[in-house]
């Protein structure tokens, strides 16, 4: 008889946002909410691990995308690990270079690798770059952190969350934890 061992592993993640105007006063900090690691990200700590001939490569970007008008009535749906894509059929990719990584121990930077790994995107002036042909205005109501496996882009990280209306002048600041 195989037995199989079932277990939480304590792998979840964690995003706070912070809404600042143009002179850069604070709008709203929303605090700290859970969010979804995607049943994919499983796959790609797996690709790591076994190297050749899987390759892997890690966060690639953030994706931002407006989700459906319909959530500010009914409500966004829960994110869940079973994500594999945004609702928004074309979002915006903050690229990687634009992110900010760093390890925590507790909530210090350590410069050491640790099982918590922190992200910070500013999402500055104009940015995205909408409204455009595919978005009638700059609103946000989910994200998504992306990797590679394999040469595929997959989601890694899920959220949805009550609109967040961007203006052109104003900076989201969104840092995310990954507690591994």
């Amino acid at each position: 008889m195989v037995t199989i061992e079932a277990f939480d592993s304590g792998f979840h993640g964690m995003y706070h946002d912070v809404l600042r105007d143009a002179s850069g006063c604070e709008q709203w900090d929303r605090g700290w909410r859970s969010n979804a690691i995607a049943t994919s990200c499983h796959t790609l700590l797996a690709g790591f691990m076994a190297g050749a001939p899987t390759t892997a490569a890690g966060i690639q970007g953030l994706l931002l995308g407006q989700g459906l008008d319909a959530w500010d009535t009914s409500g966004a749906p829960p994110a869940t690990p079973a994500q594999s894509a945004l609702v928004d059929p074309h979002p915006f990719l903050l690229p990687r270079t634009a992110l900010q990584f760093s390890f925590l121990v507790g909530s210090s930077p350590s410069g050491q690798p640790t099982n918590r790994l922190q992200i910070v995107a500013t999402v500055g002036p104009n940015v995205p770059n909408w409204p455009d042909a595919n978005h009638a205005s700059g609103n946000l109501r989910e994200f998504g952190l992306v990797a590679q496996l394999n040469g595929a882009t997959t989601l890694v990280n899920y959220v949805t969350h009550p609109v967040i209306v961007k203006d052109p002048a104003s900076t989201l600041t969104r840092t995310i934890w990954l507690v591994l």
